[in-house]
């Protein structure tokens, strides 16, 4: 049993039926406990003002860190924005927030704003916790945590269950989140999300320090909270599932223009683009450059079902795109800052694939040491760029300097640097 489960045996947590847990922390971890009902019940959903106010001075006066977690309605709605927020902690109990009825929670934000907050895989959720003014400034990432400690699986569900010994009910994740009122089994399922995510911090932080990993995971932490939103995708139609089967830039001209389309309808119907036309479709009618609305309905996905207007719309964007002159076609890639695809190094640079190749294997061999995987070690992306553009001087100092450059931390840096720099050195 790890450190991690020995914390999780001495917690106070709760069984099923809410009573405290009468076994040992090795039965425990030998038969995991169904968590079925949040230790409160269900709270009631957060969706007017006065509710909010309530619920935001509870948990103001509440103590400790604060779980948070959100549910999107990817894959049905258009764009990643939170339909519920769910919120946990000591003294002020669990919330469920309807964030479409009480679109503004910078006040809430602004009333844990000095606590830590929980979440698990935070990059995920930030992004839609901030279009809604919430903004954390201390967070412990449990998913994060659990890659640095080794956890060979960091599914909330599967870290829940091998740290702290419940198993949580996993079947409604890809629901329509969207939906309202929203059922009872999907509240549960939202509320016991938060139910355990202090207690499974908690334990994490335990094990972190036992294997002298707190430090790092510190860093990281403090990374993902300052860091800014991402800037927009340039050209995200080349993105489109397929692309690389385009190869003409009137056939890259028609995907956009049909990309472009699709992405406009779908956000004023506020529905999941994919709904609307299919990447395989788009791709399909690039290939074919349709001449006609016959000819376009004769390909996979604009089939029988589809109506004489919407086809029209679809051969619209084609035939734009067939009219466009030359110098406005789109080129066949994207402007890159950084170094070509690995797979071109060879001809490109043959000494560069050799460094690429030596630090890719001293760094696996350093993560494995660790204990930890290689990508959370370093991003391949840095040991790429550092490679394809070496420091003049490959010393500690220019290598460490690289690194820091390129958006490592302190505690990459020293345990990269030097087996980066060797790599780079074995092989001139």
């Amino acid at each position: 049993m790890t450190d991690a489960q020995d914390t999780a045996a001495d917690s106070p947590l709760r069984t099923a039926e809410g009573a405290p847990p009468d076994n040992d922390g090795a039965a425990a971890a030998q038969a995991p406990v169904p968590l079925l009902e949040p230790r409160e019940g269900i709270p009631p959903v957060i969706a007017d003002e006065a509710a909010l106010a309530e619920v935001v001075a509870a948990f103001a006066a509440g103590s400790g860190p604060v779980a948070v977690d959100a549910e999107r309605a990817s894959g049905y709605r258009y764009g990643q924005r939170a339909y519920l927020v769910q919120l946990r902690r000591e003294g002020a109990g669990s919330a469920l927030i309807d964030p479409v009825a009480c679109p503004d929670l910078s006040g809430f934000g602004a009333a844990i704003a000095d606590a830590e907050w929980v979440l698990h895989a935070a990059t995920q959720d930030l992004p839609c916790l901030r279009d809604i003014g919430m903004r954390p400034t201390r967070l412990f990432d449990t998913e994060l945590a659990g890659r640095l400690a080794g956890f060979p699986r960091v599914g909330l569900g599967a870290m829940v269950e091998n740290v702290l010994g419940f198993v949580l009910e996993k079947g409604h994740s890809a629901v329509d989140w969207s939906t309202r009122p929203l059922p009872e089994p999907w509240l549960r399922y939202a509320a016991l999300d938060v139910e355990l995510l202090v207690d499974l911090r908690d334990a994490l932080e335990k094990e972190l320090d036992r294997q002298g990993k707190l430090e790092w995971a510190l860093e990281e932490f403090d990374a993902i909270a300052s860091a800014p939103p991402a800037e927009p995708r340039k050209d995200p139609w080349r993105r489109t599932s397929g692309m690389h089967k385009v190869r003409r830039r009137r056939q890259m001209a028609v995907v956009r223009e049909l990309w472009q389309t699709r992405d406009r309808i779908a956000q004023r119907r506020d529905v999941s683009p994919g709904k609307v036309l299919g990447d395989a479709a788009i791709v399909e009618a690039a290939l074919a450059l349709p001449p006609n609305v016959h000819a376009l309905a004769g390909l996979n996905g604009f089939g029988h079902r589809m109506g004489r207007r919407q086809l029209e719309q679809w051969q619209s964007a084609v035939d734009r795109a067939r009219a466009l002159p030359e110098a406005e076609l789109p080129q066949p890639g994207q402007a890159v800052t950084g170094p070509p695809p690995p797979r071109a190094w060879a001809d490109k640079d043959p000494a560069a694939a050799a460094r690429l190749s030596a630090a890719r294997a001293a760094v696996s061999a350093r993560a494995e040491e660790l204990n930890l995987p290689p990508e959370n070690l370093i991003t391949p992306d840095t040991v790429r760029r550092v490679c394809w553009e070496p420091p003049r001087v490959v010393d500690g100092e220019s290598v460490a300097e690289a690194l820091a450059g390129y958006g490592a931390r302190a505690w990459q840096v020293g345990l990269v640097g030097p087996v980066l720099m060797e790599a780079l050195r074995s092989v001139g």
